[in-house]
């Protein structure tokens, strides 16, 4: 494998086993015709896609790690750790991932509930259409419904006008608490990574909190590069990753064709000042 920041590693997509569109092969097909060099499928908390996800990659002669986009709660906020380079068996992991699925139902049938409130109805039945894994159902699904009803337009029209805190159809919901998540993640052998950290409206104090929270837990990564970061934003969470001690990781955070804003491999390098998350790595790739 080679350790360098210009590989062309995709650490962060998603399938229809959670709220993606694309069955684990399409994307493995996908990753490999875009060029990528190092692939993982990173469903919401749950691991019920790795085995088609590597065995798609493999047979397309793409390196694999195991991966999974975990939700936790902290400081008020909902943010993603992403687990690299894990063993999808491990029973507490496993049992963990169970526990943050099971309240999924009870939200979404709220957040229906919400919306029906102001005019909207049918909004659980018809995000249950848009669902692979019920189990998994998700304020994006919700989403392709609002679209598809002719509510809203595509699916960023939806998140500025609901869905998220202070709009009709936002329900919080406490997931894994931080420590939890990177325990479960190395626990199996894995890296853990925080997503996208541009995404959360954190306060400066906050924001530290949680790096250095993250990083006294054992967690090992940050992900600099995702399909929502602006170049400001990488330059942001470059200082942060040397500040922290933190390697990079690299993903699109791809869902669709239509509606994500960047596809599976085409993302800029990482900053070559970094130390890519993949070099903790190499022992966990599954080469073909």
């Amino acid at each position: 494998m080679i350790d360098t920041s210009l590989l062309n590693a995709d650490l962060h997509c998603h399938s229809d086993v959670s709220d993606g569109t694309l069955s684990p092969p399409a994307l493995a097909a996908r990753a490999r015709a875009n060029g990528v060099e190092l692939w993982s499928l990173t469903d919401h908390d749950e691991v019920g896609g790795q085995r088609a996800a590597r065995d798609a990659a493999l047979a397309l002669g793409l390196p694999y790690l195991t991966g999974c986009e975990i939700s936790v709660s902290f400081a008020g906020e909902t943010v993603h750790v992403i687990g690299l380079g894990f063993d999808a068996d491990d029973p507490a992991l496993v049992e963990g991932l169970a526990r943050v699925r099971g309240g999924r139902e009870r939200r979404a049938r709220a957040m229906a509930a919400d919306l029906a409130r102001v005019g909207i109805g049918g909004a659980f039945e018809g995000a249950l259409k848009h669902v692979g894994n019920p189990d998994l159902i998700s304020r994006t699904h919700f989403a392709r419904f609002l679209v598809d009803s002719g509510v809203c337009s595509d699916t960023h029209d939806v998140f500025r006008r609901y869905l998220t805190e202070g709009k009709p159809g936002y329900v919080p919901h406490h997931w894994a608490g931080l420590g939890e998540a990177v325990r479960w993640i190395t626990g199996a052998g894995g890296v853990a990574v925080v997503a996208h950290p541009a995404r959360y409206r954190f306060s400066p104090t906050a924001e530290y909190a949680l790096f250095s929270e993250f990083h006294a837990h054992g967690g090992r990564g940050i992900e600099v590069v995702t399909g929502s970061h602006t170049a400001a934003e990488v330059a942001t969470y470059t200082e942060i990753a040397l500040e922290f001690g933190l390697h990079a990781s690299r993903g699109s955070d791809f869902h669709d064709p239509r509606e994500s804003r960047t596809d599976l491999g085409m993302l800029p390098d990482l900053p070559g000042r970094l130390r890519p998350v993949w070099e903790l790595l190499a022992h966990r790739v599954i080469h073909p």
